[in-house]
């Protein structure tokens, strides 16, 4: 996690006498990305976005005969990064911003370190361009009204709340969907969470969408996201995608219903790419 000046921010845990990272292990049915921001919170008082992902940590654990797996984002502070009204704790008890040549050196282990120099490389502040498929609607074939009028089905709604703290993760401010009901559907609880209006556009949907007209939007709205350094999504459907994702330079991926792929841009470039399902 980084504040300006490449301060890096390190906790101690008594349980083990070390100095790490923030983390934790995942509750029950919860995405890695949203238990990264909740285990900083819980560890430090501080709300993150994320950044580009980092490698994972892989080592053997001491106690039974399996490989342990950590998942790693760059992040920074969304606020005051000041952690002084930190509170110690039995697993923190104390949490320093360091220099990232001191934060090295007190590191306790050598894949602490690897990590650090691997988040060095991406500390670079990027913005999150999201391109979101909708959640699981009605069948096409057993809907006989508007086809734009065609909405969730109960998985497609309950997709739709998994949404929320995964967008909240990357700070998404912006929300801007395809005018048919199963997309605003789709991106609704995060709009109403997060307190925006949707922007509806018509250049988003099946049937006013064209290649060059997808194409252009997404890329006015991602030079928009990166002027304001405020992170969007775009909510659209399966056969607009490739056009969106053309428009940030990247190459046509199958997205599930409910999956958005993260681009972290910089400059115009995307520096990284993620994607996360919303099952």
């Amino acid at each position: 996690m980084f504040r300006p000046g490449a301060r890096v921010l390190l906790v101690h845990r008594p349980k083990y006498d070390d100095w790490s990272f923030p983390k934790g292990k995942l509750d029950r049915g919860e995405h890695a990305v949203v238990a990264a921001v909740r285990e900083v919170a819980e560890e430090t008082g501080l709300h993150v976005r994320l950044g580009p992902p980092l490698a994972s940590q892989r080592y053997p654990l001491e106690s039974v005969p399996r490989e342990k797996c950590v998942d790693y984002w760059t992040a920074r502070v969304v606020g005051d990064p000041d952690a002084s009204d930190f509170v110690p704790n039995d697993e923190v008890d104390e949490v320093v911003w360091l220099p990232a040549d001191e934060a090295r050196r007190r590191l306790t282990y050598d894949r602490d370190r690897e990590t650090l120099d691997d988040a060095l490389g991406r500390r670079q502040r990027t913005t999150a361009v999201v391109v979101l498929r909708h959640g699981d609607a009605r069948s096409r074939r057993a809907w006989r009204q508007d086809d734009r009028e065609r909405p969730l089905v109960v998985k497609g709604h309950l997709q739709a709340q998994r949404l929320v703290p995964l967008l909240a993760a990357y700070d998404v401010r912006r929300v801007v969907s395809s005018t048919s009901e199963r997309c605003v559907q789709t991106i609704a609880p995060y709009a109403d969470v997060r307190g925006v209006e949707i922007d509806r556009r018509r250049r988003l949907s099946e049937e006013d969408a064209t290649p060059k007209r997808a194409r252009r939007l997404v890329e006015e709205l991602a030079e928009e996201a990166q002027e304001s350094s405020q992170g969007v999504v775009v909510c659209s459907h399966r056969p607009v995608l490739p056009a969106l994702l053309d428009g940030l330079g990247l190459p046509e991926v199958a997205l599930a219903p409910a999956e958005m792929l993260v681009a972290h841009l910089r400059k115009g470039r995307v520096r990284a790419v993620e994607r996360h399902v919303a099952g």
